[in-house]
């Protein structure tokens, strides 16, 4: 492989709640090696969490497999995303100060009951465009203050793919997409809101220096089984899924990315400042608004439990995953039978016909769930303007039942073939700092 490879190497490296990934890849857009590691996390008796040592680990693991499948290689540029809401607390010398909370943690609710009644929660909400739930960095850190006296030290806190920068040799930034997932940034100004970091006990440097994804943030440093990366400039890609968006080329206004994974989450790229109302009403509906990973943009992202309700429903047909064609054949076979199933409000709560045949309940099953999408993605489109492209991706588009499902209630859409789209993304932002594209849109296209 040395021999066929260019003079240098971009890298992406996309640290999720599961396992950190990273991408080699050419600068015309070749991927080259895909390097793994597994975010581990420890279960306690307050709740999920896990150490700064461990996500730092964790990604340099990651970054050397992928080095080792390409030896000679010389990388020019390293771009970073990774999940939101959890982050590093530290000290003045940049020593952690506590355990990373798992963003998925639940240990905030009577947090969150105090931000409401305190801040006010539609003020809360309109002011940073998330809804009122235990998942944003406010109400984990002021759980900190109360139960980690430690913490009152902190002078600044990294988000995953800053700390994972600051590892490498980077600088002490602040990147604006996962600083929205945080509950300290005022969307409308993009300048920290003073309010809420006070009613959090937090200081105000704790943001720090604010930049946009793709802007160089210094050089990396590299020995052993990461030399190859001396020298090459780093950038932090933002929130995961905006980066995979970006990734997969659907990062322009209007343009919508369709997770259809486990849950399905429906992103929408829109142009900025919608207004105050417009924002409020969105996240009373559960649709977080924050700046996107694409400078000068915002992201709106919504989620249905549509692929949990698949599984549940595939689960109770007695159908494995050897079995889903042979399945989706009865559903294309099948009748439109829409009582063939009833959905509740939980992703527990569907009901079968037991005089449906199975192809009758896959198909009312796949349809339901994308009626859900679709209805989620109107909501979009009232709040910021068309639908341009529209982009599906994750497990499901394995079926063929959900795909038809899709074309009948979206019409037009493009299939990803990008296996590691946040990977992707954050190697094209890499070549935007390293100097290789001029911006984004400059960037190669997925093929």
């Amino acid at each position: 492989m040395g021999d066929e490879l260019p003079d240098g190497l971009l890298a992406g490296i996309d640290a999720g709640t599961t396992s950190v990934k990273v991408l080699l890849m050419t600068p015309d857009g070749r991927d080259v090696a895909v390097g793994r590691a597994p975010t581990t996390w420890s279960r306690t008796a307050q709740g999920e969490e896990t150490t700064a040592e461990t996500l730092t680990g964790a990604a340099q693991a990651a970054l050397a497999d992928a080095l080792a499948q390409a030896p000679g290689a010389r990388i020019l540029g390293i771009g970073v995303a990774s999940m939101a809401e959890s982050g590093v607390l530290v000290d003045s010398a940049d020593v952690p100060l506590a355990p990373v909370i798992a963003w998925h943690d639940t240990r905030d609710s009577a947090e969150l009951a105090g931000l409401i009644a305190t801040l006010s929660g539609e003020e809360f909400s309109r002011r940073t465009g998330l809804p009122l739930w235990t998942q944003w960095s406010a109400t984990k850190h002021r759980w900190m203050r109360a139960h980690l006296p430690e913490t009152a030290r902190a002078t600044r806190r990294y988000n995953v793919a800053e700390w994972i920068i600051r590892g490498l040799g980077g600088d002490p930034v602040t990147e604006f997409s996962l600083a929205s997932r945080t509950g300290w940034l005022d969307l409308h100004t993009g300048r920290p809101w003073a309010e809420s970091l006070a009613w959090s006990g937090a200081p105000d440097s704790l943001l720090g220096d604010l930049v946009d994804a793709g802007v160089p943030v210094g050089h990396a440093q590299g020995a052993g089984p990461l030399a190859a990366i001396s020298g090459a400039v780093l950038t932090i890609a933002g929130h995961d899924h905006q980066t995979a968006a970006v990734g997969l080329g659907a990062h322009r206004p209007g343009d919508e990315f369709d997770s259809a994974g486990t849950a399905e989450a429906i992103l929408r790229t829109s142009h900025p400042n919608l207004l105050d109302s417009t924002v409020a009403d969105l996240a009373a509906a559960g649709i977080t608004v924050g700046r996107h990973a694409a400078p000068g943009r915002w992201c709106l992202l919504g989620a249905t439990q549509g692929g949990l309700i698949l599984g549940r429903v595939q689960h109770a047909l007695g159908v494995d995953r050897d079995g889903l064609a042979a399945l989706d054949d009865a559903a294309a076979a099948a009748a439109d039978v829409p009582t063939a199933i009833t959905l509740g409000p939980g992703a527990g709560d569907v009901q079968i016909n037991p005089a449906a045949t199975p192809g009758e309940v896959w198909r009312a099953a796949t349809r339901a769930v994308t009626g859900q999408a679709a209805a989620l993605s109107d909501r979009l489109t009232a709040a910021s303007g068309p639908r341009a492209d529209l982009v599906v991706a994750g497990g499901w588009t394995n079926s063929r039942a959900v795909m038809a499902a899709k074309t009948d209630a979206f019409g037009d859409f493009r299939r990803a073939t990008v296996p590691e789209a946040g990977c992707r993304g954050a190697a094209l932002f890499a070549g935007v700092a390293a100097g290789l594209y001029t911006d984004l849109d400059a960037a190669p296209a997925p093929a």
